[in-house]
């Protein structure tokens, strides 16, 4: 049967949206000098000073299925005590990537990479991000090494920072971890292979736990997002998938946040990048939201009594808990990037429930973390950190600009990808929930496949959460139009 889909090239569609963002999705001529001068010159490992030598230990890395610009990697100990030492690698980019150099200067302009889902726009060379950088199995890598001791109730009672040479001893993934952690399916070969690395594991999922647990206790929101993946066959787009969470993302999640948190405190005496979500504006609007909904939160922004009603939502109604996450979120408004000096009130993370935050663990990925990586060797080696409060005022302003410029080029292409896997179920009927019905129209979502478009026939009458069956009317691949029709 010949395939009556469009025939879009969706790299190109990439790029260009790019372009329209603000983004340059080609790297200049003095990138690729420095980087083939790199090549050609790698720097040497030489454990010794203040680079601790720290490759005998069991790390190990979880990420997506396809992902190879590894940030990050993890280990921890049992102590005698009970409490358990974890210990965060986190790949030293800064070594590689010199500031002012011409990779620093593209990287701070671009301030992300984007993932569209059809191809990754890296926001450095990808032999760094995706090789000489990443921490990728059975290579030896320079890393920064967050450690911090957990109690058996989640709190984080100590913490070190320092340099040091490690080996990724196991790269793993999210799909095959998580289930696995569960219960729910049998261990990968490599895993099933090592029972030093199961006990590892679990020994991190159970630490995991009891941290997310302690930031609950805290007020930290519980919050579920939709994302979808594209099923790519013979790099055509065959249909689209939800992203599930699992256990392995939570255990990343978790001790992402705690090593940020503890980056954060050690960074309280110079000026720095911060990571904040302000108290929400709106709060009386969340007020509304939640009365509406039969819950009942105090007059005053409240991140614990917000927790406390989504958490009753999501065991009442699960399968509307996106929808109510999503309003939540925008009511809340976006995080942003700030700078932080000593003594400046502390604007803090209204969604997490802290005062100290920051992004330190994805140099790869985010320029903020990159900065934030070398003011930390700074405070280490008791040197001038090399950047004035102007420098960070800007550079965060940046990367919270294009952060939301790179969220806009993600969604376009989510709903270009999701048109073109719909275009060959033209008069198909499917389950679906009302998401939104103002003046603009009225949105619904399908359960299977997750896709968003608009009811354009027999929406009249129609309400958020309202349950119905709707007809594929048309799509629009070029603009990321999906219609349907009541069925």
């Amino acid at each position: 049967m010949n395939d009556a889909r469009p025939q879009i090239d969706l790299q190109s569609v990439a790029k260009q949206v790019m372009l329209a963002h603000g983004f340059q999705p080609d790297f200049p001529p003095a990138v690729q000098q420095q980087l083939a001068s790199l090549q050609s010159q790698p720097p040497q490992l030489a454990p010794g000073g203040d680079l601790r030598d720290l490759r005998a230990l069991l790390w190990s890395s979880i990420d997506n299925d396809t992902s190879k610009d590894l940030d990050q990697i993890e280990v921890a100990e049992p102590l005698t005590n009970g409490d358990v030492k974890v210990l965060v690698g986190i790949a030293d980019v800064d070594g590689d990537v010199p500031k002012g150099s011409a990779i620093d200067q593209h990287a701070a302009t671009q301030a992300t990479t984007v993932y569209t889902g059809i191809r990754n726009f890296s926001m450095l060379p990808e032999a760094l991000s995706t090789g000489i950088t990443s921490l990728l199995e059975n290579q030896d890598n320079a890393a920064l090494v967050i450690e911090f001791v957990v109690t058996g109730d989640g709190h984080v009672k100590s913490s070190d920072l320092y340099r040091a040479v490690v080996r990724n001893k196991a790269q793993l993934t999210y799909n095959s971890i998580g289930p696995w952690l569960q219960g729910e399916a049998p261990a990968s070969p490599k895993v099933a292979a090592s029972s030093d690395l199961q006990a590892q594991l679990k020994l991190q999922n159970d630490v995991a736990k009891a941290l997310k647990q302690q930031r609950y206790q805290h007020g930290a929101l519980n919050i579920e997002t939709i994302e979808v993946r594209p099923v790519l066959v013979n790099d055509k787009v065959a249909d689209v998938v939800k992203q599930e969470k699992n256990a392995a993302t939570d255990l990343i999640e978790d001790f992402m946040i705690a090593a940020n948190e503890v980056v954060a405190r050690a960074l309280a005496n110079v000026s720095s990048i911060r990571r904040v979500v302000k108290t929400p504006e709106r709060w009386d609007r969340i007020v509304q939201l939640a009365a509406e909904q039969e819950g009942n939160l105090p007059a005053e922004p409240d991140s614990k009594a917000l927790n406390n009603f989504l958490m009753q939502r999501k065991a009442a109604d699960p399968e509307h808990f996106a929808d109510l996450s999503l309003a939540v979120i925008k009511l809340m408004g976006p995080g942003e990037y700030v700078l932080e000096r000593p003594g400046d009130p502390e604007i803090g993370h209204f969604g997490l429930a802290v005062q100290d935050y920051t992004h330190s663990t994805a140099p790869n990925r985010r320029f903020a973390d990159m900065v934030t990586q070398r003011l930390i060797k700074s405070l280490l080696s008791k040197k001038a950190n090399g950047y004035s409060d102007e420098e960070l005022a800007a550079i965060a302003k940046n990367c919270t600009l294009k952060e939301d410029a790179a969220r806009k080029v993600e969604r376009e292409m989510t709903k270009r990808i999701s048109a073109l896997a719909m275009s060959g179920r033209i008069g198909d009927v499917f389950d679906a929930i009302v998401t939104g019905a103002n003046a603009k129209g009225t949105f619904v979502r399908v359960l299977r496949p997750h896709v968003e478009g608009m009811l354009v026939q027999g929406q009249h009458g129609l309400d958020v959460g309202d349950n119905l069956k709707v007809k594929l009317v048309r799509t629009d691949v070029q603009r990321g139009y999906i219609d349907f029709a009541l069925a």
